[in-house]
């Protein structure tokens, strides 16, 4: 069944945060497996945005509009328990913006030339790749595919000591910021482009892998969430629905050429989940399609998503486990075990699964089903954990997340190996 009609933004005058002015966010608990796939009913029926998804026995945050009242009723009578996130989500990121622009950039410098205690913009992390492929040109590499819908280049790095001419080594591919609203999602990348170029403690990962890496997939919404409207998750196109020139812009996780428009979508432009009039319709889109085709070495894709603390894997469009399900759950859990071992105290555990069954909704035109569904054996998308009840993470923890997962991924990739060696 698809989503049909959710008007996430009609925007005529910009002001910031203007579009949720009124707007409730909910904490949602389903507390079993039927109340899970009652939850997701209820917000698809009354056309909601799901800001975390739910699982079972794990809080899931949901946007309601002034005028769906009919939300908390429907809770009660699934017998789901709820609470109140924030009563007005416009006050409620003006004070987060306000948090983090009252931060002082220029305190706890880590990482090179790159602060870990702020989010960045798209110029800095740009700057930040380019003076890394300057300083070490025989591994790090800069590569310019194409350039937005608005016109902002889309950059990754190449990180190789054979300059990928060495055929035996399989290739990891990480990519951060598909959707715009996601910012924890960007400095876990260049965090792992640190890791291999400037403090490299891990040699084994330079000997044996390539490294190939995405920090920001989606500039033009990244932008547009950061200055005018933090909820934005999708691209800023416009394409020749009628409605795309109020409603612009597509949802890059569902744009993807498998079983694409199928499920867990909509046709209606003003939805946060609408997948384009074509598959492959978004030029950032084709930057992670190329990527993965042209390179099939690739052992591991890991997209990085936010938040909810999770690490799944296909097939997300049907919950169906693919004939790599042993080695796509064992190598989960090696990530998740690291991570939970390396994570603050507070900070929710790692869950591993299956995207459909974890969340108790299918989904697709996914990166994740669609690098595996070409020959990618090990394709993730890596949910950040949140906190205190943000939808972004508060600065300080910047460098945690970026620690404990940078460790994940070791264990990940030392696990695929073994594996796939």
């Amino acid at each position: 069944m698809k989503i049909h009609f959710f008007i996430l933004l009609i925007p005529l005058v910009w002001a910031k945060n203007e579009e949720v002015a009124g707007w409730k966010s909910y904490f949602v608990r389903p507390t079993s497996y039927d109340q899970l796939k009652n939850l997701n009913h209820i917000v698809e029926k009354l056309n909601l945005d799901f800001y975390q998804h739910a699982a079972v026995n794990r809080e899931g945050l949901v946007f309601v509009q002034p005028e769906d009242k009919h939300f908390t009723n429907e809770l009660k009578n699934a017998g789901i328990s709820y609470r109140i996130h924030a009563e007005d989500l416009k006050a409620h990121f003006d004070f987060e913006d306000k948090t983090f622009r009252s931060i002082n950039v220029e305190s706890n410098r880590f990482g090179g030339n790159l602060s870990y205690d702020q989010y960045q913009t798209v110029e800095t992390i740009y700057k930040y790749l380019e003076d890394i492929a300057e300083e070490y040109p025989d591994i790090a590499k800069v590569v310019t595919p194409r350039n937005s819908y608005n016109g902002l280049p889309i950059k990754y790095m190449k990180i190789s000591t054979t300059n990928f001419e060495d055929h035996s080594k399989p290739i990891i591919f990480i990519d951060g910021g598909i959707h715009g609203r996601e910012w924890l999602t960007i400095p876990p990348v260049t965090y792992a482009v640190h890791k291999l170029v400037e403090n490299v403690t891990q040699n084994d990962l330079l000997d044996r892998f390539d490294w190939i890496l995405l920090p920001v997939v989606n500039p033009d919404g990244y932008m547009f969430s950061r200055v005018v409207n933090a909820p934005w998750r999708k691209t800023r196109s416009i394409d020749s629905h009628p409605l795309s020139p109020v409603c612009p812009g597509v949802d890059i996780d569902r744009n993807f050429d498998f079983v694409w428009n199928t499920v867990g979508t909509s046709e209606m432009p003003c939805s946060y989940v609408y997948p384009g009039m074509k598959a492959f319709s978004e030029v950032e889109t084709t930057v992670v399609r190329d990527i993965l085709k042209e390179n099939n070495r690739i052992l591991m894709y890991i997209s990085f998503s936010s938040f909810g603390s999770q690490i799944l894997y296909p097939w997300g469009h049907n919950g169906t486990l693919s004939n790599q399900g042993f080695a796509l759950h064992s190598v989960g859990i090696s990530i998740a075990d690291t991570i939970n071992r390396n994570k603050l105290p507070y900070f929710l555990n790692y869950v591993v699964g299956n995207a459909a069954l974890v969340r108790g909704a299918e989904m697709s035109g996914t990166s994740i089903d669609y690098a595996h569904y070409v020959g990618v054996p090990l394709a993730y998308s890596i949910e950040l954990p949140g906190l205190f009840g943000g939808y972004f993470m508060f600065p300080i923890y910047i460098k945690q997340v970026c620690f404990e997962t940078w460790e994940g991924i070791v264990s990940g990739v030392r696990r695929a190996s073994v594996l796939f060696g």
